[in-house]
């Protein structure tokens, strides 16, 4: 039986290994202060901070964004696994959809011809309206600002995250080698060593260390330009800030255009309570028919008041009746006697 294993390049694999050794070891004695370590330019440095910062607040923005949009943690979970098996997001009715459903129910077994079950179905057809304005809010922003955003995160953050790995690693081999040559150097006038002479090892160790230069200067360059191309990506995001300002302004329009339809239509099905004004000349209502209030005048209701005690029966009617009518009385219409 013929098996086929995997064709391993040993000398790579060695090799590998050996850069892997080197590199924990190197970082073991930076840790402990015992071995120096090349330094970042200041402006490489502040290249990279910004990079940190940009893509610590950036996460931050979407996620409370994506809160905001959809505050369920749950049916976030459930879209972001939709998202990543690339199938369609189920969908859902929103609270105020589910409030509109109740509310048009309601109206319905309340009675379609009474006044508060036509104003429970008028309600709920208006937040009906305010939940589809809520999805095609949230459909909107997610494809203006979210998904732009993520989309960095997950595009060239996570590239400049690499190179800057590779560059890291890189360091760490210039740094093995600079290590090696001062070794070298510092064995030179001994005696061989396992048949390579000091000379050979110091040459050999030169010649590493400029190839590990030349490949650190070519892998910082390429982060630079990488981490240079924030700037451009802060000026796109800027532009998706103001998409999402833009749809944000036009879903509370339009919120606010549904809800004052509705306080219209609900105000012209209220009846409008009887009001009267005493000792005026503008009579907005009347009381029911048993009482006549417009035989009420100054004398009538102050004078005899004036002269003899009050009738506690009689007050406690007459109060009852301007509480009920919203009466307001025109004290300086009154003479003093």
């Amino acid at each position: 039986m013929n098996i086929h294993l995997p064709n391993f390049n040993v000398k790579n694999l060695v090799k590998e290994a050996g850069s892997t050794i080197s590199r924990v070891v190197q970082l073991t004695e930076e840790k402990l202060g015992t071995t120096e370590r090349t330094e970042y330019d200041l402006h490489f440095q502040n290249l990279a901070e910004r990079a940190d910062v940009t893509k610590t607040w950036t996460e931050k923005i979407v996620r409370d964004t994506e809160s905001v949009l959809i505050p369920n943690p749950q049916n976030r979970v459930e879209d972001f696994i939709f998202d990543k098996i690339e199938k369609s997001k189920p969908k859902r009715l929103s609270n105020l959809e589910h409030l509109a459903l109740d509310m048009i129910e309601a109206g319905g077994d309340f009675g379609q011809d009474l006044p508060y079950g036509q104003a429970l179905i008028k309600a709920g057809q208006a937040e009906q309206k305010l939940g589809q304005c809520e999805h095609d809010f949230i459909a909107t922003s997610g494809i203006c600002f979210t998904q732009p955003l993520r989309k960095f995160l997950d595009g060239e953050m996570k590239t400049i995250g690499k190179e800057r790995g590779i560059l890291e690693s890189k360091r760490l081999d210039l740094d093995a080698c600079k290590t090696r040559v001062k070794k070298a150097r510092s064995m030179l006038g001994q005696q061989s060593k396992d048949g390579i002479s000091p000379e050979a090892a110091l040459e050999q160790a030169e010649r590493d260390l400029r190839v590990a230069q030349a490949e650190f200067d070519r892998q910082s360059e390429i982060t630079k330009l990488l981490l240079d191309g924030i700037s451009t990506s802060q000026a796109s995001h800027l532009r998706h800030l103001h998409a999402f300002i833009q749809t944000q302004v036009r879903y509370y329009k339009q919120c606010g255009d549904v809800m004052e339809q509705l306080q219209r239509e609900l105000a012209k099905m209220q009846h409008p309570k009887p009001r009267l004004r005493i000792n005026s000349e503008d009579v907005d209502g009347g009381p029911p028919s048993s009482v006549s209030m417009h035989s009420c005048d100054s004398d009538s209701l102050v004078g005899p008041a004036l002269d003899s005690d009050p009738d506690p029966d009689l007050d406690k009617s007459l109060t009852n009746l301007l509480e009920d009518f919203h009466i307001e009385f025109d004290t300086t219409a009154v003479s003093t006697v």
